[in-house]
């Protein structure tokens, strides 16, 4: 199963992350469709995998995104929604949404469950049942999220643009690893200074 279930601190314990990263995903013209129609089936965090750099970078959003959900102060609709906002630099919705969210033309996807109890459903779904429902729906080929694979499909170009990464100084760094860190460590400020 390439479905992590991740605990994250400071986010109350009936609160569980499950995510999956897809590579060389067919359908996703037919996913987008689910989200926009609002099947409450693909309640998930659909989002194109290429702009993540990091887990770092995801699982800040995921936490933001909790956080949000937990202090009754979402921006959207849903956690989900929240998350891949959560992701953008700048606090215009529509933009987060075509920039980070699925489009019909994704090829690779991280998909974000986050799951806990409520009224309609005391018990969530659990990881088992949550990768079937992946497993039957994302036409692709599941990857561990490890941020090696995440590199895989990062597009550096739409990273930099969309987080306004043109700091010639980072393009003068020789050494990959430095650069990687040093972009993760600005896309990460980015996300942080949103809305301020």
């Amino acid at each position: 199963m390439a479905l992590e279930t991740l605990t994250l601190e400071h986010v109350p314990a009936q609160y569980a992350v499950h995510v999956a990263l897809f590579q060389d995903v067919r359908n996703a013209d037919f996913l987008h469709k689910q989200l926009l129609a609002r099947n409450a089936a693909f309640e998930y965090a659909f989002i194109d995998a290429s702009i993540i750099l990091s887990r770092t970078q995801l699982l800040s959003a995921v936490f933001k995104a909790i956080n949000a959900q937990v202090t009754d102060s979402l921006k959207t609709p849903n956690v989900h929604s929240e998350v891949v906002i959560s992701l953008n630099p700048s606090s215009n919705i529509a933009d987060a949404y075509r920039r980070f969210g699925i489009s019909p033309a994704t090829k690779s996807l991280v998909a974000v469950k986050v799951t806990f109890p409520t009224d309609s459903a005391p018990v969530p779904p659990s990881a088992d049942e949550t990768w079937k429902h992946l497993s039957d729906n994302v036409e692709g080929t599941p990857l561990a999220l490890a941020d090696d694979n995440l590199r895989l499909t990062a597009d550096m170009s739409k990273i930099r643009k969309y987080y306004k990464l043109n700091v010639p100084w980072l393009e003068q760094t020789a050494d990959e690893t430095i650069k990687q860190r040093e972009m993760e460590t600005l896309v990460l400020g980015a996300m942080a200074l949103r809305g301020l």
